[in-house]
């Protein structure tokens, strides 16, 4: 039995996640699908990676100095983790997130003392755009720092030399391939690189939803979106900064429907409750695995990214009646329960 470090540090429990292999999505592939578990991050997602190097490498270079400001725009799991980090460091939160986003993380953020700011979704190139927003508000605002997600490459650092090498140490240096979708482009850019400068052939894949814009651009190296997802926080119609240079092999795109089912496999069969985006990624990992095996690797070995808990959405995923509204399909379970 291994026992868990204790560590000194609040700060220390940000990554080191876990990495499970998921039974369904492997028989469904035909070879090994592995979860990296980054629900168990202390805010509850994979962003919690991004917010603490954004803030440690604003330190550093004296941008934000003690008693600041940290301001940013977000579907709402960056301003999670910005807000514990901040708060373990003594600095106060603005966040700017479109209103169409889960009540569960707008209550997070206030709960977590955060000054929360909501604006109407809308497309990147209007003024009032959530991002440009938070740009504003940070440079109103007197000694705070613009985190700028999207374009900080802080953020994919933290996965080249975080995420990556934990994943290349959990699976002994044999991994064959790994997916995930884009949102600000840090994990999948940082993984990719990360593990690219340790094995080459490692293949690296876009999952993306439909409504984003990446799917056609690594395909066809145009800037095309068709569809549309109710995925948070996934899904991008620009190439960021933290994408620039991003080493995509392939690219799968995935529907809500096919990410739902294995968002309710996952929990019915394997105990992990999880979100859209997550189920999107999985449905990417057994795309890749049959890919990887039809070209011969019977032995592949990928994975991909769990990103948040699905207690963040139970007002949205778990909802039968916002379900029906959106017209996806209701959870075996929750049928009977619309009223």
């Amino acid at each position: 039995m291994n026992i868990t470090t204790t560590t000194a540090n609040t700060l220390d429990l940000i990554g080191n996640t876990p990495l499970v292999r998921l039974a369904g999505p492997s028989e469904a592939a035909g070879c090994d699908i592995f979860g990296k578990c980054e629900f168990a991050n202390p805010g509850a997602s994979v962003k919690d990676r991004a917010a603490l190097g954004i803030i440690r490498d604003a330190e550093a270079s004296g941008e934000l100095q003690p008693g600041g400001t940290v301001v940013e725009g977000t579907a709402g799991n960056t301003g999670i983790g910005i807000a514990l980090v901040a708060n373990a460091l003594g600095y106060r939160t603005i966040i700017v997130m479109p209103d169409n986003q889960s009540v569960e993380k707008m209550d997070t953020l206030r709960a977590l003392g955060a000054e929360l700011v909501t604006v109407p979704p809308t497309k990147f190139a209007d003024c009032n755009h959530f991002v440009h927003t938070s740009r504003r508000l940070a440079q109103e605002t007197q000694g705070a720092i613009w985190a700028n997600q999207f374009d900080n490459t802080a953020n994919r650092k933290a996965h080249i030399t975080g995420t990556a090498v934990e994943l290349w140490e959990q699976m002994d240096g044999r991994i064959d391939g790994f997916t995930c979708a884009a949102g600000t482009g840090g994990t999948i850019a940082g993984v990719g690189m990360g593990l690219k400068a340790r094995d080459e052939t490692v293949q690296i894949a876009l999952t993306d939803p439909h409504g984003a814009a990446l799917y056609n651009y690594f395909a066809h190296g145009e800037l095309r979106s068709e569809g549309s997802s109710v995925a948070e926080g996934i899904g991008q119609g620009r190439i960021t900064a933290n994408l620039e240079g991003a080493p995509i092999d392939t690219q799968f795109r995935i529907s809500d429907e096919e990410g739902l089912a294995w968002v309710a496999r996952l929990l019915r069969e394997e105990g992990l409750c999880l979100g859209l985006s997550s189920g999107i990624n999985v449905a990417g990992a057994v795309a890749l695995g049959r890919h990887l095996v039809e070209s011969g690797r019977q032995d592949a070995r990928v994975a991909t990214i769990l990103c948040d808990t699905g207690f963040r959405y139970l007002s949205t995923l778990y909802n039968p009646q916002w379900l029906q509204e959106k017209n996806l399909p209701v959870f075996d379970w929750l049928k009977g329960r619309e009223a």
